[in-house]
């Protein structure tokens, strides 16, 4: 038998071809199921941001309760991410501090990287909800906005309104000579 001959036809245009199983979604359910099945494939924007505000919100929680697991399963202390003779020096920026205890720095330590990692997941959040996979000043910023914890916060990381433009320079107080000529 010749190779370059085929015992099946060639395809006709527009035939119903077979395509392998699961190449394609099932097909639609009936009944009540029809509308769940709608609504998972397009659901309006204003329950699609309800959906994504409740797993935000289900995303802290976890993270928090896996934060209370990992304090309560901590025996090693010697081991710290953030340095404490930084934190230490932070402390003693205060001049009413005078002594502080070994336990406050790895304290504080753990606090800070706490604080780091809730407002991360929260900015992290507000990038997905623009559909970005890039964590920027604007959703850290964003995340402040909407946390009233973090209502102290505002005035340090204001909020990035300039369209991406950047803030013009401060400029530094110094003398200009040819203000202040004498006559």
């Amino acid at each position: 038998m010749d190779p370059t001959k085929s015992s099946t036809p060639p395809p006709v245009m527009g035939a119903p071809v077979g395509f392998p199983p699961g190449a394609y979604p099932p097909p639609p359910p009936a009944g009540a199921a029809a509308a769940a099945y709608a609504q998972q494939l397009y659901a309006p924007p204003a329950a699609a941001a309800a959906q994504q505000a409740a797993a935000a919100q289900q995303q802290l929680q976890m993270f928090w309760a896996e934060q209370y697991r990992e304090i309560e399963a901590t025996t090693d202390f010697k081991n710290h991410n953030l340095p404490l003779a930084r934190i230490k020096k932070i402390m003693k920026a205060d001049e009413d501090v005078r002594m502080i205890a070994a336990e406050a720095p790895v304290v504080f330590a753990r606090a800070c990287e706490m604080f780091i990692l809730e407002l991360t997941h929260r900015g992290w959040a507000h990038a997905e909800e623009n559909k970005r996979r890039t964590l920027q000043k604007s959703d850290i910023a964003a995340a402040i906005a909407r946390t009233e914890v973090f209502d102290f916060l505002v005035d340090i990381v204001p909020r990035d309104d300039g369209g991406g433009r950047h803030p013009p320079p401060r400029r530094r107080a110094c003398l200009n000579l040819s203000d202040s000529v004498i006559r």
